[in-house]
């Protein structure tokens, strides 16, 4: 729930620092930076993490944004834990966590602040993310399939597809993901060991587990310079961090009633991953998992502990649908959208 400090920036105005987490990303601040800066009222700052870049990042911030704050991180530790470093050095009302590739719009700085400002009661929020110079959508909201699967809401429709107005959303896209600082530090911030990928999906999950509302305030845009397929280790991160995921966050209840579709999930993984190139990642991704077992299980204690909503409050924000455009045939496939329907339909009734 809202502490006072929320309700005392909401009634003078946030004041917003903004955390940027770079890795050899000289190239891609050249359109950022001045972007942002340009936007940045008195009192905001401009924090910009380093993942030890070799390609003068850092020299590039120094050129394009002499006031922003380099923090160096001394090694490549992953987008969870320079983000967190970023928020630990912070002093706005409002964090704004945007990625070095992904150019706000004007009227940005105004607009990401309306629902600290309008009182909404979310406990975090995303702008609109586009991509393709605006013509496309990147992120209208994350989406988180029952088996934990998750994805950009909206990513390769056209811009005409985004929300009209403030909606409620799964999870909050961590490419521009704003969020109170004191909300941010009662919820322990993003989970280091994720390293990169599912942190933003963890978050929203576990800030609804604890009651609170996330949304989407489309008059905030930004446009990302997104590129999905990034190699083989992607896929090892996405699939480690959605069992991650599923551990840490889904209330027992859940997580029981739907281990069968998981398991069945995870077959079709397997065969999907061999056929596309990917199954080592896959099946390193399952090591991963087993070794960390013990420690994702101290967590969820202490995430589970947090709960204010009942199972299947917190199932409301989950979806049967695959309509990701990153899905592939598994998402166009007729007969499994017809069972997976049936079968999260028979999960909500029993919960």
């Amino acid at each position: 729930m809202p502490g006072p400090e929320d309700s005392t920036a909401a009634a003078a105005g946030a004041s917003l620092s903004v955390v940027i987490v770079t890795h050899d990303s000289a190239a891609a601040l050249r359109r950022t930076l001045p972007a942002v800066a340009a936007q940045l009222r008195d009192g905001d700052e401009l924090i910009v993490v380093d993942n030890a870049s070799a390609d003068g990042t850092t020299a590039a911030v120094g050129e394009l944004a002499p006031a922003a704050t380099v923090i160096g991180t001394g090694g490549n530790h992953g987008f969870g834990a320079a983000c967190n470093r970023g928020a630990d050095a912070a002093t706005g009302e409002l964090l704004l966590f945007l990625n070095p590739d992904n150019a706000v719009a004007p009227g940005f700085r105004d607009a990401i602040e309306l629902p600290l400002r309008e009182a909404r009661g979310w406990g975090a929020w995303q702008g609109l993310v586009t991509d393709a110079g605006g013509e496309r959508l990147n992120s209208r909201g994350g989406v988180v399939h029952f088996t934990g699967i998750a994805w950009a809401g909206g990513a390769g429709e056209p811009r005409s597809a985004a929300p009209a107005g403030p909606e409620e959303v799964a999870f909050p896209s961590g490419a521009c993901l704003a969020i109170p600082r004191g909300r941010w530090k009662r919820t322990g911030g993003f989970s280091e060991p994720y390293f990169l990928y599912h942190e933003d999906t963890d978050l929203g999950l576990r800030l609804r587990l604890a009651g609170e509302r996330v949304g989407i305030e489309p008059r905030a845009v930004s446009d990302h310079d997104y590129e999905f397929d990034k190699g083989p280790g992607k896929w090892r991160h996405l699939e480690r961090n959605r069992w991650a995921t599923l551990i840490r966050d889904y209330p027992g209840k859940l997580l029981a009633l739907v281990f069968p579709a998981l398991l069945a999930t995870e077959i079709a993984l397997l065969v999907a991953a061999a056929a596309g190139g990917w199954l080592g990642p896959k099946l390193q991704a399952k090591l991963d998992i087993g070794r960390a077992l013990p420690r994702l299980l101290r967590e969820r204690r202490v995430v589970q502990a947090t709960a204010t909503v009942d199972a299947a409050t917190f199932a409301g924000c989950l979806t049967a649908e695959l309509n990701s455009e990153f899905l592939g045939a598994a998402g166009r496939s007729r007969l499994l959208r017809g069972l997976l329907r049936g079968y999260w339909s028979l999960v909500l009734r029993l919960l």
